[in-house]
């Protein structure tokens, strides 16, 4: 009992192993074939190749779990992508429309057999059969007239067909099977080439107490009829062609493109089919069997815990871990050496030894957090497509432009920022840009630009998206903010102010609803989610020329650089990325300007001077600068803060500690950590702390706490 269990735990991680594999193969598929139709023609056989390849991994893998819709769908794909990369179906729009439709459509159900759910099995064969269609190789899986009508689309017409009769020997070797291949799906993909006969030698299969379960013994003989050509059969054969012995004869002509040895069987002691033993033969392989709805329900075993998630390292990121892990063992060793024994020497030994304990501790943690970091191309490359989707929609000419996709952040952040970059993506398509009628009435070029862009500055990634559209319309979003009883209509807002409406909760400029846009349910998503992972967004406008919106998040959410600085009888952390530098002023240095606080000349510029210990109400703590220290820092959005502290306690790594799982959210503190004496410390944000005190310049609603700037003017 204990085995069959241990072994449904492994049947289980295969499965999810095969589900993240499918994840990556598909973000591949989506992202060729938002580049195939822009490439030059050996760009695009080279793009045909790769997604051939994707679409036959996910295939096989599918084959092994029985996924048998997963295997019909890809096989259609498959035979489809097969027909283009031989020229026997032009490369078109139209072409390009129905392969990415086949691409969404395995997406699908790939995810409904993940999650057990239902699939759509009508909707899956009749995209099957589109595709089997177009390459013209399976047939029609329903009665005439049933299916999509082709030939209404232009550019899928075959040439005739030429029978054509080959004869392939197959023998697998036993790393064939190491590697999860299965002769049968081999089988069934050859049918789809054609009429096939199958006959099998067993003469080096030895008896059951001799019988090697690692080893191969049989081989294969296919008869093969119908329109195809060499180069066909060796692409069925093309992922095992180094696990095999392979030979393919073209027997019915003297061509010598069937001359072509792939193999030596020599030593196979094959047979002819027709000397093959009836009872030896088994009986010509199915046709896949048809998909037919099923409501297939999780294994007993699968639980949230279960759940597997991996993250693709480069092979040098794991080398530098390997040798960081190698220098600790030997600085272990050495500091128990000096650890056992008495003497003075001995003893600057052992703390020479933990100050490189510790430098070797902190470039361990620095490659640790380098292995979690990933490029956030992997959730950029999904926004040309939506892009181009809605501007097809909307009836808009649009170019997305992609800027920094190489800058890395966190796995964990840039799985969750597919949402709001889709609302915000979404916003400037639908609000945004004009039609590019009223674009050219305007003067602007009927093509309309999106820049979405992402960058490190001050210790986080800052992600833009910024349109050339026509900005946001004030006057509407007011009124309809007062129509939605989002403010009183005699509310005095500034332009900020007003702009800040379109992330309020339910806030919606549409007329009506569409599958666009009007339910009230994007930018406000964009804020919580943004928020959620300790960043802001903020947005500004210029009317007629278009808006930005700003996304400042943490590049991590797990370890960060902080400086500790003590403000009364607590402790707070300060990112280290954002500090510019610390000071202690004089009194004749700082000044207190009406509707504005006190200021300080920092390099030429005014900064507002906050007091922590004002700020959180801390009566212990030095408000005057004069007497603490000035510690300069840098917001997202590149404002210079002055925070009073009343003193620098030192820098060092911390582990960041999420408040928000038993605590709601404080307004001015990011995070926790715990401190080397067991204290817990707060990390502070100091774009909340922006906010607080200094309505209108920072990233969130300036409604907080404004009465904080005045008794920093009394002060």
């Amino acid at each position: 009992m204990a085995k069959n269990k241990k072994s449904s735990r492994q049947l289980e991680k295969f499965r999810a192993t095969f589900f993240e594999e499918c994840a990556d193969r598909l973000g591949e598929l989506e992202d060729i074939l938002d580049a195939l139709n822009d490439a030059d023609k050996n760009t695009q056989a080279e793009m045909l190749d790769a997604l051939f390849r994707s679409v036959h991994s996910i295939k096989g893998g599918a084959g092994a779990f029985d996924f048998i819709t997963i295997v019909d769908l890809s096989q259609a794909l498959e035979a489809a992508l097969d027909h283009v990369r031989a020229g026997k179906v032009s490369l078109s729009k139209n072409v390009i429309g129905i392969i990415i439709e086949g691409r969404d459509l395995l997406a699908e159900t790939v995810e409904s057999e993940k999650s057990g759910k239902i699939i759509d099995t009508d909707k899956v064969l009749q995209l099957s059969e589109e595709l089997s269609s177009l390459g013209n190789v399976m047939g029609p899986k329903t009665p005439t007239g049933t299916g999509p009508d082709v030939s209404k689309r232009p550019d899928t017409e075959l040439p005739p067909t030429e029978l054509k009769h080959y004869s392939i020997k197959f023998k697998p070797t036993a790393r064939l099977f190491e590697a999860a291949n299965d002769p049968l799906l081999l089988i069934r993909e050859l049918r789809e080439l054609g009429s096939l006969k199958t006959s099998i030698d067993t003469r080096q299969l030895p008896p059951l107490t001799k019988l090697n379960p690692l080893e191969s013994y049989l081989m294969w003989t296919f008869e093969l009829a119908g329109n195809m050509s060499v180069d066909d059969i060796k692409e069925v054969f093309e992922f095992v062609d180094d696990a095999c012995a392979l030979r393919i004869e073209q027997v019915d002509s003297d061509s010598n493109e069937g001359n072509n040895d792939n193999g030596d069987l020599t030593q196979t002691n094959t047979s002819e089919p027709s000397k093959a033993a009836p009872s030896s033969s088994p009986p010509t392989p199915a046709q896949p069997p048809t998909t037919v709805a099923k409501n297939v329900q999780p294994p007993a075993t699968t639980s949230t815990a279960q759940k597997i998630t991996s993250v693709r390292v480069d092979l040098d990121r794991i080398d530098t871990l390997v040798n960081m892990v190698g220098e600790l063992v030997i600085t272990q060793a050495m500091m128990e050496q000096y650890a056992a024994a008495d003497n003075h020497l001995e003893a600057d030994g052992f703390q020479r030894g933990v100050e490189t304990m510790s430098s070797h501790m902190r470039d361990l943690q620095d490659s640790v957090m380098a292995v979690r970091m990933q490029p956030v191309k992997t959730v950029f490359s999904r926004m040309p497509r939506l892009a181009r989707e809605l501007s097809r929609k909307l009836g808009k000419k649009v170019n997305l432009v992609l800027k920094g996709e190489d800058t890395e952040v966190d796995k964990t952040i840039i799985e969750l920022l597919a949402d709001p970059l889709t609302h915000m993506i979404r916003n400037s398509l639908d609000h945004g840009i004009e039609l590019p009628d009223v674009r050219t009435s305007a003067g602007k070029p009927a093509e309309a630009e999106i820049v979405l862009s992402a960058d490190q500055r001050s210790g986080r990634i800052i992600i833009e998206v910024v349109d050339d559209g026509a900005g946001i319309n004030r006057d509407r979003v007011f009124s309809k903010a007062v129509e939605q009883g989002i403010v009183a209509p005699d509310a005095a807002l500034k332009p900020d102010e007003i702009d800040d409406l379109i992330f309020a909760p339910g806030f919606s400029t549409a007329e009506e609803v569409t599958d666009v846009s009007g339910r009230g349910v994007g930018m406000d998503v964009v804020r919580r989610s943004v928020q959620d992972l300790g960043g802001r967004v903020s947005v500004t406008s210029t009317p007629g020329q278009g808006a930005k919106f700003l996304m400042a998040l943490p590049l991590t959410l797990a370890v960060m650089d902080g400086m500790i600085v003590k403000v009364g009888r607590e402790k707070f952390i300060l990112p280290l990325a954002i500090i510019i530098e610390s000071l202690q002023p004089s009194k004749g240095e700082v000044e207190t300007v009406m509707d504005r606080g006190r200021l300080i000349k920092h390099r030429g510029e005014f900064v507002p001077l906050i007091s922590l210990a004002t700020l959180f109400n801390d009566h212990s703590g030095i408000s005057d600068p004069s007497e603490g220290l000035v510690v300069f820092v840098e917001t997202g959005l590149g404002n210079i803060l002055g925070l009073i502290v009343d003193k620098l306690l030192g820098q060092n790594q911390v582990v960041i500690k999420s408040l928000e799982e038993n605590f709601l959210r404080i307004e001015g503190v990011s995070a926790a950590t715990i401190l080397g004496d067991g204290r817990v410390a707060l990390i502070l944000d100091v774009d909340g702390i922006e906010n607080m005190v200094l309505p209108g310049r920072g990233l969130m609603p300036k409604n907080r706490r404004a009465n904080l700037l005045q008794n920093e003017v009394s002060l």
